[in-house]
């Protein structure tokens, strides 16, 4: 059994895989003051509400963006799982050539989510993760990583409104406006916020597929990719564990191998 754990800067999605097939996952908001004993009881009772049992022995793979969790990670899974977790970062094997000026700038998400993509198109491809920040990375034919764009996320976008429109509230992000021209304040953040980012998608893809002139498969993931990616005309296909099984390919290709 394998714990694939996708910490962001805003959720930590964790998921248990027995071989290929992923059999639970949860998303849990990433608390960067959460102890080591907080992560096991936390751990522990995620998995007994699955029928689950967190084992000694049991292997996890990590993807960190918030280096200040990094020592408590380590710390949870030499306590609790009797393992040395594998940390997806510098010196990984991820089977991917990466393209940029200075690959240790690269979020240990983007290079999990390129590589999944790949794997699975076998194609050049554009992943846009719909996370803490809209990202947007770019894999080529031959399974190369190009780089890519950052923007604001969603809610960082409606936060900043609520911040600095004195007149505007707070809102939350969760259906489809029913309309364009919107005829109250909370519809009109609502469809400004939804297809505004629809329409950034299908621009910075168009861009894209502009710069390299050929043909990619767009795939969208993250928590909002679902709501987005049916506005957007851009996005091929939302795999919501895309992170995930890109974390247990990741881990694949770095295990040891077991003498015969």
């Amino acid at each position: 059994m394998l714990i694939a754990m996708d910490v962001g800067n805003t959720n930590t999605v964790i998921g248990v895989y027995k071989d290929h097939k992923l059999i639970s996952d949860w998303r849990i908001r990433t608390e960067k003051d959460t102890t080591v004993d907080e992560y096991g009881i936390l751990l522990r009772n995620l998995f007994e509400s699955q029928q689950l049992a967190l084992q000694p022995g049991t292997d996890l793979v990590i993807s960190c963006v918030v280096p200040p969790m990094l020592n408590t990670l380590d710390k949870f899974a030499r306590r609790y799982l009797h393992v040395k977790p594998l940390m997806v970062g510098p010196g990984i094997k991820t089977g991917m050539p990466i393209f940029y000026d200075n690959p240790k700038e690269v979020g240990a998400d983007r290079i999990v989510n390129a590589v999944a993509a790949y794997e699975q198109v076998k194609g050049p491809a554009i992943v846009v993760d719909f996370g803490t920040a809209t990202t947007f990375d770019v894999v080529s034919k031959h399974g190369e990583y190009l780089g890519g764009l950052i923007a604001p996320g969603v809610m960082i976008s409606c936060e900043a409104l609520f911040l600095k429109a004195s007149k505007l509230p707070r809102v939350e992000i969760f259906s489809k406006p029913r309309q364009i021209i919107a005829k109250d304040t909370i519809s009109s953040m609502n469809a400004g916020i939804i297809f505004g980012y629809a329409g950034l998608v299908d621009g910075i893809v168009r861009r894209i597929k502009e710069a390299l002139g050929e043909p990619m498969t767009v795939i969208a993931t993250g928590g909002l990719a679902c709501l987005i990616a049916s506005e957007a005309q851009s996005i091929d296909r939302v795999d919501e564990f895309l992170t995930l099984d890109g974390l247990r390919i990741i881990y694949q290709r770095n295990r040891p191998k077991k003498e015969v």
